[in-house]
């Protein structure tokens, strides 16, 4: 699936601008899949394994990506690794603040679905409001790339809480969880492919389920077998996505493969 640039900015006739995101690709999609997993696996992994509790990991993982937030808006175009690095870290964090609602507060799985569901829906009527378009290939300005990482923040949480809510209060499980939201994914495309769904809107209903989707994946996985699960723990799960992420990262830096090209306002 691939979107459409919309208007173009007043007054920036006389220049050229850079697009602060990547072209969506396969490798997009399976970056942020395994970016999506690790977000819930890493999670566990730091409050659990290491005793941090959810809310020092919070705590500690909001930290590191306040940081690589500043270094995303300062850059001046796209640059995978610190793109993806955000990314990373916003899926541990936005599994953290569902966890938190749950664990902490006692919030229904159900509860903050809906929450979540609406703030995203306000956060792309506000982006749209103000910029008349939601497309990532027109992220050029510091508002917008605002709107887009706080859709994406909601969309982890979001996914986070479906996710939950399908694989264990819906008890579905993990991996048939995972293969319904892929079947979902597979409707978006389809529709988007054979009977013309608009691409923006695709777009971001299938990045919306790939949360989900991770999160079942990275559940089975991690978890024991008695959960339901293939019993490969947090810490080999992390760590052979991570290690996937990276070299994928690695390899879009080198070549380039997915940058957007500059768009002549």
């Amino acid at each position: 699936m691939t979107t459409t640039t919309q208007r173009p900015l007043a007054g920036a006739s006389a220049r050229q601008l850079l697009n602060k995101v990547p072209e969506v690709t396969l490798y997009f999609w399976i970056i942020k899949i395994m970016a999506t997993t690790v977000g819930e696996t890493a999670a566990d992994f730091l409050n659990t394994n290491l005793n941090l509790g959810l809310t020092g990991t919070t705590y500690l993982m909001g930290g590191l990506l306040a940081v690589t937030l500043v270094a995303q808006f300062r850059a001046r175009r796209y640059v995978p690794g610190i793109y993806w690095l955000a990314v990373v870290l916003i899926s541990v964090v936005g599994t953290l603040i569902t966890d938190n609602l749950t664990d902490n507060f006692g919030v229904p799985l159900a509860t903050t679905t809906v929450v979540f569901a609406v703030a995203l829906a306000v956060t792309f009527a506000a982006w749209y409001a103000s910029e008349r378009t939601l497309s990532i290939h027109s992220v050029v300005t510091v508002r917008r790339e605002a709107y887009y990482w706080l859709a994406i923040l909601f969309t982890f949480a979001l996914g986070t809480a479906a996710g939950d809510l399908t694989a264990e209060r819906l008890d579905v499980g993990y991996w048939k969880s995972a293969v319904l939201f892929g079947a979902f994914i597979a409707i978006v495309t389809a529709a988007h492919y054979a009977l013309g769904l608009n691409a923006v809107l695709a777009f971001w209903a299938a990045y919306v389920l790939t949360r989900p989707l991770g999160a079942s994946l990275g559940d089975y996985l991690s978890q024991a077998p008695a959960d339901g699960g293939l019993g490969l723990g947090t810490v080999g799960t992390s760590a052979l996505f991570l290690v996937t992420i990276v070299a994928l990262v690695g390899f879009l830096t080198y070549t380039r493969r997915d940058a957007i090209e500059p768009v002549a306002a």
